[in-house]
């Protein structure tokens, strides 16, 4: 956080405009962040094992994410086109269907980080991958103010990392995975990107999935679907041996979500390479050079025949 706000004030002075799109991105960040240390606060300080009420968990997260949504379509006007990976197309969707769509995404992708957050390590290596991979994307669009939030997460996320590896020495906790989710989320939606998260995002939404399955199926029959949450909660129930099983379960998922992004970057950089603008604006890059090069090649020239006139 206080990086973000230290990169504000000094873009404020240089570049107000990208100082201006921080801004959002760091009230839905920070928002959701918020709300998750209000659960924590009551369960670690006040000694309520409960924690904040679910139903006030999200309705909390429900008013963060209806704002950013709206400063999104009537603030900066960012309209509601919504980019297909691999049709490499944008689909404009009706206002009345993307405000919900969009708010469904930011408590979705916030909900699913939440529940990944159950072995040593796994919800911040996770995380992190997304985070460098839309940071990546920013960069080959050129949107500096995703690089500027994406690239300060990333590092938060390696730095907390060191101490998360199993054996974990601390906890993030609701504040750190609705933070998280909250960011990849936003960042998504301010991209135009939000579908890419079924990709790059794979396993918060198979842990969602498994979790939704699971109580589903145990309300129904009284028993559970698979004995186990799928690559989060544990084998030791089979008597497997703990720490073996946390390395392999979290090195195989930082595998497959590397892997899973790598494929979500690469139409979006074939697009980028074959965009008629982006040619363009090379091309004009280039002949301006040439121009200048040429320029200063017959200033050189002339200013050496008058020398050699001069003497």
């Amino acid at each position: 956080f206080i990086v973000c706000m230290g990169l504000y004030v000094k873009y404020s002075v240089s570049e107000a405009n990208v100082a201006k799109n921080i801004l959002p991105l760091l009230f839905v960040t920070i928002g959701f962040g918020l709300v998750g240390f209000v659960d924590d606060f009551k369960k670690l300080v006040l000694k309520n094992t409960k924690g904040l009420k679910p139903i006030y968990k999200m309705l909390g997260l429900l008013i963060i994410a209806v704002a950013y949504t709206l400063f999104l379509t009537n603030v900066l006007k960012i309209g509601t086109a919504t980019y297909i990976p691999f049709l490499k197309i944008y689909i404009n969707m009706p206002i009345w269907l993307y405000i919900p769509f969009a708010i469904f995404v930011l408590l979705g992708t916030t909900n699913a980080v939440n529940l990944t957050d159950g072995i040593d390590g796994l919800a911040t290596t996770v995380t992190t991958i997304i985070l460098a991979f839309f940071t990546t994307v920013g960069i080959i669009l050129g949107v500096k103010e995703i690089v500027l939030v994406g690239a300060t997460l990333v590092g938060a996320c390696l730095g907390f990392l060191l101490f998360n590896l199993h054996p974990a020495k601390v906890f993030m906790g609701d504040t750190g995975s609705l933070l998280l989710g909250g960011a990849i989320a936003g960042i998504a939606l301010y991209l135009k990107m939000p579908i890419i998260l079924v990709i790059v995002a794979l396993v918060p939404v198979i842990e969602t999935i498994s979790v939704m399955l699971q109580v589903t199926y145990y309300k129904k029959t009284g028993k559970m679907l698979i004995e186990v949450a799928v690559d989060n909660v544990y084998s030791i129930i089979s008597g497997g041996n703990k720490e073996y099983y946390l390395t392999y379960q979290g090195n195989r998922m930082h595998v497959i979500n590397s892997i899973k992004t790598a494929v979500g970057v690469q139409p979006i950089n074939e697009e980028n390479n074959n965009n008629p603008s982006n040619s363009n604006a090379n091309n004009e890059n280039t002949t301006t050079n040439q121009q200048t090069n040429t320029e200063n090649s017959e200033n050189n020239n002339q200013t050496s025949n008058s020398q050699n006139s001069a003497n």
